[in-house]
């Protein structure tokens, strides 16, 4: 492995490229023929460089439909990836994934494994005392570092660090468990004494204090995952007064839940990136649908039925006006008039209508439109109808041999305003909402009830009457579908490993599949690294 140093300094030249080939291997050694590195680590010559090479890279590893978004949400029951004909087939890459019986050398999983070592040592590398940082600066660096380790603990449970100034023939620390969260935790802190306080509306890629406490939160909340003990009561307390304090910056639950997905400042959004949203809207759309722009769906995809229940709404429809509560959205039955809207274009195609306003917003059931109402056909020629069921040639129930109409459908950025607009929410506060109440129905001190009850009356969903796990799982998942939160969430709440349609049956019940299995060439050049159980 390469670290690019030139005269043991990193240039500014090469700090993309240094974060790229760190996530190309974590084992962190130098082959003794490498001519461009030198003995010593003497640190970083431009950090503003590196810091946006940095944001970059956090850009591709968030905004991707492979890698860290599939392990967040393809393992779990709100997608999952059928192979229609040929399509989506590669090899079983993505079924694998819903399915829980991927392979240690699943590329996916390799992919993240090394991603966010990568992203975590070049954090390291800001904060060695041999660079010199601002005060900005040295927080965007300890969250990014809080970032990165907690991304591999999350999935991995175990962490490999290197001080950079350490010599490479030394193999690298492993950190896990109550280790590992302290160094995030401790980092974090720091992260929040350094950066700026930022407010609502401030931007793409700007990382305040809020962010910092957003994340804080959510690893106290599940610490007792990572450490194997119980949710203390502490902790709790905490995560509810963090999350206080980032209302206290202004940031508040908003209405309007679609509008929240637009290229607009809003009120919630606590760090979005820059990657562009056309994975999120074209992966699942059909070919045939908006054909445009950017050529239409990739018809991939698309959710289960049971995730499609926990909304308010009829089963088996959702066109609008039927009752839905506003966060399944529904399937418009025309496209909207063009009046000239923020983010939006007259369609080429048909003039006098918003181009792409014929996509609903959420979940796609049923009949499909195009823009003057005229229902369309899928490219066999019969009837779009998106159906809940996933079924083969023979009518059975299975995860290949699909053809384009199974599956209903998730859209949460939509074309109108853009086919891949920048702009993708990472940490959004009605999360931190959400976790406010989880803590106080955990142990800290509040009425969980009452918080989730306000989320939903913004929503336009009927309250609840009681407060259990289960309503609170499943309210996160009404409120963070297609968010990366998912697996996370069901971990935590001892779900992650139960059956959902087409799962694996060997896998049912199968804990070792809550933690993926450290890649198989790491574990070999880094002896510190064991191999996850059941691997």
């Amino acid at each position: 492995m390469n670290y690019l140093k030139t005269n043991s300094i990193f240039k500014p030249v090469l700090a993309m490229m240094v974060l790229v080939l760190l996530g190309s291997c974590t084992d962190l050694e130098l082959e003794e023929t490498d001519s461009i590195n030198a003995e010593a680590f003497e640190g970083v010559v431009d950090p503003d460089g590196f810091i946006t090479g940095m944001y970059n890279n956090l850009n591709g590893f968030i905004g991707d439909q492979a890698n860290t978004f599939a392990l967040a949400e393809v393992t779990t029951e709100e997608f999952i990836i059928p192979t229609r004909g040929a399509d989506w087939g590669d090899n079983g890459i993505w079924r694998q994934l819903h399915q829980h019986n991927w392979p240690s050398n699943h590329a996916f999983i390799g992919t993240v494994f090394n991603q966010w070592n990568g992203f975590q040592f070049s954090a390291d590398q800001l904060l060695s005392p041999l660079t010199t940082l601002s005060t900005e600066q040295t927080g965007e660096a300890y969250f990014f570092r809080a970032l990165g380790v907690w991304m591999i603990l999350d999935n991995f449970g175990q962490v490999p660090v290197r001080d950079p100034e350490e010599s490479l023939s030394i193999d690298p620390l492993v950190l896990t468990g109550a280790d590992a969260t302290a160094r995030i935790i401790g980092d974090l802190e720091q992260a929040i004494t350094n950066l700026p306080t930022i407010t609502p509306g401030s931007g793409t890629n700007v990382i305040g204090k809020s962010a910092a406490r957003y994340l804080l939160a959510k690893v106290l909340l599940n610490r007792h995952v990572y450490e194997g003990t119980s949710p203390s009561t502490g902790d709790m307390q905490v995560v509810v007064d963090l999350v206080n304090q980032i209302e206290a910056d202004g940031f508040a639950l908003q209405a309007g839940y679609f509008d929240l997905f637009r290229d607009s400042a809003d009120d919630e959004t606590i760090l979005s990136i820059g990657a562009a949203v056309g994975n999120r809207i074209w992966n699942g759309l059909h070919y045939n649908q908006t054909p445009e722009i950017a050529g239409g769906g990739w018809n991939g995809f698309a959710t289960l039925a049971e995730f499609y229940d926990l909304f308010e709404g009829p089963a088996d429809s959702n066109l609008e006006g039927e009752g839905q509560e506003e966060r399944r959205g529904f399937v418009p039955t025309e496209g909207i008039a063009f009046t000239g809207r923020p983010g939006t274009t007259d369609s080429g195609d048909f003039p006098g209508f918003e181009s792409g306003s014929n996509v609903g917003n959420g979940f796609l059931l049923g009949q499909q439109y195009e823009i003057d109402g005229t229902p369309l056909n899928d490219r066999p020629g019969g009837p779009l109808v998106f159906r809940r069921d996933y079924t083969d040639n023979n009518n059975a129930s299975n995860i290949i041999n699909n053809d384009e109409n199974t599956g209903i459908r998730v859209i949460k950025y939509n074309p109108t305003f853009g086919g891949f607009t920048g702009h993708e929410i990472f940490f959004r506060f009605s999360d931190a909402h959400l976790m406010r109440a989880e803590a106080i129905m955990r142990g800290a001190s509040g009425d969980a009830l009452a918080e989730v009850n306000e989320l939903r009356l913004i929503r336009n969903a009927s309250p609840l009457g009681t407060m259990t796990e289960q309503d609170m799982l499943d309210e996160r998942g009404r409120e963070l579908y297609e968010e990366l939160w998912r697996r996370n969430d069901l971990v935590r709440f001892g779900q992650f490993t139960r059956d959902w349609e087409l799962k694996d049956p060997a896998h049912v019940g199968d804990a070792t599949r809550n933690l993926f299995p450290i890649p198989n060439d790491q574990v070999l050049l880094n002896p510190n690294l064991v191999q996850n159980p059941g691997y």
